[in-house]
Order: C-alpha cells, then sequence, then structure tokens
C-alpha cells in the first residue's frame, strides 16, 4: 500500500517535470502505523528502491523503539542507531537522526567493515 502510494506520488513528480534525481521518498515510520507496519516496511526497503530515487528514513527516537526495547524517548539512542542502521543496510540512501555524532561513528564502522562509499 505505501509503495503504490510512493510510486503515484513519483510518477506525479515526474509528469510536472521533476528528474528522479530530485525525488527523495519516506515510507513514514510510526506515522499511524503499528508496530508490524514499522518493522514490515523496515525490513522491505529494498522495494522502495527500485522506484530510482533516494529513500529517506527517520526511526530516530520513535515509538515503536520505545515499546521494543521499553525505553523512554530520552533512551533510545541505541534503538535509533541501530534502526537506522539496519535501514541503511536495507536500502535508504538517508535517515533522519537526532543522535548524529553516534549515528556517524555507526556508519564509519559499518563502511569500514562492510566497504560502503560514505559521503562525508
Amino acid at each position: 500500500e505505501v509503495a503504490q502510494y510512493l510510486e503515484e506520488r513519483v510518477d506525479w513528480c515526474l509528469q510536472r517535470g521533476v528528474s528522479l534525481s530530485r525525488i527523495a521518498i519516506d515510507p513514514g515510520i510510526g506515522f499511524g502505523k503499528t508496530i508490524e507496519h514499522n518493522l514490515l516496511l523496515l525490513r522491505n526497503l529494498n522495494r522502495f528502491r527500485r522506484l530510482g530515487c533516494a529513500v529517506v528514513i527517520g526511526t530516530s527516537r520513535k515509538g515503536f523503539l520505545g515499546t521494543l526495547t521499553g525505553r523512554t524517548v530520552s533512551d533510545r539512542m541505541v534503538a535509533s542507531v541501530v534502526s537506522s542502521l539496519a535501514a541503511c543496510e536495507a536500502g535508504a540512501s538517508i535517515v533522519r537522526v537526532h543522535d548524529v555524532g553516534p549515528m556517524r561513528d555507526a556508519i564509519q564502522v559499518w563502511d569500514a567493515v562492510r566497504g560502503w562509499r560514505v559521503e562525508r
């Protein structure tokens, strides 16, 4: 359902002359979704990549992380970093985070291990 909606929106933009390289899509983790919906979206991010544009994910401090960990909003940094890193591995091009330093460190380490090319 989310993929179909985003595909329609990408097509709408393309029909109005917006180049694919200027389009970023966000499946909307958290917004009116259950924990199962959020996990399903994260597990299937590669399906959004087929649309040919950047995939943006924002899991940072979201409620579903609190449900999974039992942590309050202020104690969700580790869960936020792990979920964002998992999103990158699954196909996210851009991650929106609150804790930039720890996320940057995680991506630098993952880059060294996995051989990603990270824009700095």
